[in-house]
């Protein structure tokens, strides 16, 4: 065979290389092509799993954030009860020595009606020490709150009052009002110290 015979032969193999070899790259592009698309896919998979997390993690943190909140505004709430508290014990032992303040006063102004001419200036400046332990007595629970109690003439309020006894009711009176005021009641905001005992019209 003459050598102008072989050479279509080469020709036609060389070309079959070239092509084994354009679909051999290109079948690498396609393999890298879906290689990174998994790729992305898996990222992003990752990414949605992150997000679900992240946003877990902020919802439990909003929790506990609005669970400090109560927690700190129910201890401050506590704290202010037991403060009230504290105060109103310690100004319900103040309302009888108030009252034995107020008894003694009553007792001089009693005796000067019945004692002719002019007391000593002993009497008198006890007297006016008396009335000025008194006023800074009543001054320092007032500031902390504490008034007394509207009775005579009010209607009865069991929440307020104390009924120690009935009287039946005058000419033009109407029944169930406070006539007179035994011991005065004294409030602090909305707690009650004492109630004021009260005699009732019926």
């Amino acid at each position: 065979m003459s050598d102008k015979e072989m050479e279509p032969v080469e020709a036609t193999a060389d070309t079959s290389d070239a092509e084994s070899a354009d679909e051999a790259s290109d079948q690498e592009e396609r393999d890298a092509v879906i290689e990174a698309i998994d790729e992305l896919a898996d990222r992003a998979v990752e990414i949605e799993r992150l997000k679900d997390e992240l946003g877990q993690a902020a919802d439990q943190l909003k929790r506990q954030a609005a669970e400090f909140q109560n927690y700190r505004r129910r201890t401050e709430q506590e704290k202010a009860q037991s403060v009230s508290l504290g105060k109103s014990l310690v100004i319900s032992t103040m309302l009888d020595v108030i009252d034995d303040f107020e008894r003694s006063l009553e007792a001089t102004n009693k005796a000067e009606e019945e004692v002719e001419g002019e007391l000593s200036p002993t009497y008198q400046s006890l007297k006016n020490g008396v009335e000025l332990v008194y006023q800074k007595l009543t001054g320092e629970i007032n500031r902390l709150g504490v008034e007394p109690i509207e009775a005579e003439g009010q209607p009865f309020d069991e929440e307020l009052h104390e009924a120690m006894m009935q009287q039946p009711a005058g000419d033009g009176e109407e029944a169930g009002i406070v006539l007179t005021e035994i011991q005065r009641g004294y409030r602090m905001g909305d707690r009650v110290l004492r109630h004021a005992r009260v005699i009732v019209s019926s």
